[in-house]
């Protein structure tokens, strides 16, 4: 493989464009392909945009996966089986749990792919300037293969173990992140319905220990109901619903998270799950 392996990006979503964009702007030669091409189109400057994933794939030497969920992406990899570089090497940044991720793990094996198990952390912002933390997991050899990918769109890259278990340090990862923003939710309403300006609890905490700059993100959105999504609620919804299922198969009773996917599922429906996570505290 050369220095400037060629990369095809299969999901041109929140994350997927600006990813996207940093690969572009790093020298790569790059291919991208969306499900619904309208959302390919924008790239088109910068990268080719392939009308079908087959197309996508073919003779890259990099292929990374940034899709809904653990459905999606073995769907659409089987459908690229066909013009797959055998070898190449396959870097699943989707979140998709502990179950699926191993699935994927035998799915890649079959598809004759090195199988690199990346998640990221860090939403649209973070994505569209190269500033992700990439959780990466996989056989050792591959990392020489996938660091320009991984340096282009991460501000550093974390290597943790074998396959799979960067899927699940996601998942812990992402249980601290809505346990943050639906218990600022949560502050901002008790605040309002006991006859207070919410914005007093920022100022409150702001410059103490109980500060933090995500604290303050997120709060300053749900008071501005500034809720274009950097990470949207339906998928903060579906990936509590792993963390759940984690949960319960390591035997690890955990106490807030039923409550917070029960506030996100009723922020759901109640229509916002388009929005911002943050707009679980519009139906607070």
């Amino acid at each position: 493989m050369s220095d400037a392996p060629t990369v095809a990006l299969l999901g041109i979503g929140t994350m997927g464009a600006g990813m996207a964009r940093n690969i572009a702007a790093a020298g790569l030669p790059l291919r991208v392909w969306n499900r619904t091409p309208a959302k390919a189109e924008p790239l088109a400057d910068v990268a080719t945009v392939a009308g079908t994933v087959e197309a996508a794939v073919d003779g890259a030497d990099v292929v990374v996966t940034m899709l809904y969920d653990g459905e999606s992406v073995a769907e659409t990899m089987t459908a690229a089986r066909a013009t797959l570089a055998p070898g190449a090497v396959w870097v699943q940044s989707t979140t998709v749990g502990v179950e699926a991720a191993e699935r994927l793990g035998a799915l890649a094996a079959d598809l004759g792919l090195v199988y690199v198990d990346a998640p990221v952390l860090g939403t649209r912002k973070p994505a569209e300037d190269g500033a992700l933390v990439v959780l990466a997991s996989g056989p050792a050899d591959a990392r020489a293969a996938v660091a320009p990918v991984f340096d282009a769109i991460g501000s550093r890259t974390l290597w943790v173990g074998e396959a799979g278990t960067a899927s699940r340090l996601k998942l812990v990862a992402n249980a601290w992140v809505f346990t943050v923003v639906e218990g600022v939710a949560e502050s901002l309403a008790l605040a309002r319905e006991l006859g207070l300006d919410p914005a007093l609890f920022l100022e409150a905490v702001g410059g103490g220990a109980l500060d933090a700059p995500y604290v303050r993100l997120k709060g300053t959105a749900m008071l501005d109901d500034d809720l274009a999504p950097a990470f949207a609620l339906g998928n903060a919804l579906k990936d509590v619903e792993l963390i759940l299922a984690a949960a319960e198969g390591a035997g690890v009773d955990l106490a807030l998270m039923p409550g917070i996917r029960a506030h996100f599922a009723r922020a759901v429906d109640d229509g916002h799950g388009d929005l911002d996570m943050a707009a679980t505290y519009r139906s607070h």
